[in-house]
């Protein structure tokens, strides 16, 4: 059984690894001529690790934590809203969350695929679903390539969601901007997590390499560039409590990146059309505030290895296929619902309510400690299906 998957991002590799090791002949075929990750860093929560566990591969990433001990959310003038134990979330979850780089998650999956997988330099611009007498095809500026199945993995401005449900309104703009930017971990003390305020959040992550992954969103209309980010950056954000000035002040400009945030707030009907499969961010992108994004990828890709896996031909697969539907689709809907709700809560700029938050918040945390962690459970105690 053969698969081309069109996208070399977590997904898309978490799923040509499965598949791999299921057997099939994998193709990855990714635009970029270079597997250079866009973006800075990100947080694998105990669902990511699970996913990763099928593949072999979740120690591999466990090994890249970095501290442990408390985080805490705070506001702007460095009072303490409520405090995190990473042991109370391993108690919970059975794993840490780890923050990495996510060119180290990259190097992590494609440690396991084959160097002949990946076709680098070669553009999906659409796809054909087949037909019962014709298998499907992947549209690419070298030519078409057929497979059994093709796995759409191409991100958020996704050219083959629109070949596969034309009707959709696609990815819509969240009203939220993101910055992000790596930098050498500061002197003294200080808490990780995240920093609320006015409609603001900046958000300060240790990396087992000695630097810290920090990242930072606010309001805005979309489209806007800034000539000089990092005073961007300084001028929203400069007068927070330390370390924060210290890691704009140490940030390269050419390195800070700076996105708008899409998400698909309208759940696409299916997470698959024949025998093409949709994942990641092209199927639910969402915002980042639960930290979710490449999990749900993972998640997804996995899912797709385990059920189409042990197809042998195409009524097997295409069973395979309603099922991943059945099991992703209303799970990835809700988790885009959930992080626009996070991001309704943490980045309001309703004074009254930022204050009945943090007051609320406060309380929480003495009265009913694991009671943020019960919160979680939905989003990250999900676990692996076994096989069809």
């Amino acid at each position: 059984m053969r698969v081309i998957v069109a996208g070399a991002g977590f997904g898309g590799l978490t799923a040509a690894v499965g598949l791999v090791q299921r057997g099939w002949d994998v193709t990855v075929v990714e635009r970029a001529t270079e597997l250079r990750p866009i973006g800075s860093g990100l947080a694998v929560a105990p669902n990511g690790l699970r996913a990763l566990d099928t593949l072999g591969a979740g120690d591999a990433v466990r090994k890249l934590a970095a501290f442990q001990g408390d985080a805490a959310v705070t506001r702007s003038d460095g009072r303490v809203i409520t405090r995190v134990d990473s042991e109370a979330v391993i108690r919970r979850f059975g794993d840490a969350v780890i923050p990495v780089t996510r060119s180290s998650v990259v190097d992590v999956l494609t440690a396991s695929l084959p160097k002949e997988v990946l076709r680098l330099g070669v553009a999906a611009t659409g796809v054909e679903v087949g037909t019962s007498s014709r298998p499907p095809r992947l549209v690419t500026d070298v030519g078409p390539l057929e497979a059994d199945v093709i796995v759409a993995a191409d991100g958020v401005n996704s050219l083959l969601r629109k070949a596969l449900f034309p009707e959709h309104p696609g990815a819509v703009y969240s009203g939220i901007t993101v910055w992000r930017l790596l930098v050498p971990t500061p002197a003294g003390d200080f808490l990780p997590g995240e920093v609320w305020g006015g409609g603001r959040v900046f958000g300060i992550t240790p990396l087992a390499d000695g630097r810290i992954y920090a990242y930072a969103a606010d309001h805005a209309e979309p489209g806007i560039t800034y000539p000089d980010e990092k005073a961007e950056l300084a001028r929203r954000f400069g007068d927070w409590h330390v370390p924060i000035p210290q890691l704009i002040s140490a940030a390269v400009p050419e390195t800070i990146l700076h996105n708008d945030i899409y998400e698909i707030a309208e759940p696409l009907p299916a997470y698959h059309r024949g025998a093409v499969a949709i994942l990641g961010d092209a199927a639910h992108a969402m915002t980042p505030h639960l930290g979710q994004g490449a999990n749900q990828a993972m998640e997804d890709a996995v899912t797709l290895a385990a059920l189409v896996g042990p197809a042998k031909d195409s009524e097997a697969v295409a069973a395979a296929l309603t099922r991943y539907t059945a099991l992703r689709a209303p799970r990835g809907a809700d988790m885009v619902r959930r992080s626009h709700r996070m991001g309704d809560l943490t980045q309001s700029r309703s004074r009254p309510k930022a204050m009945l938050r943090n007051l609320g918040m406060s309380l929480a945390g003495r009265l009913v400690p694991d009671l943020a962690l019960r919160a979680m459970d939905p989003v990250v105690a999900w676990r692996p299906p076994q096989g069809p």
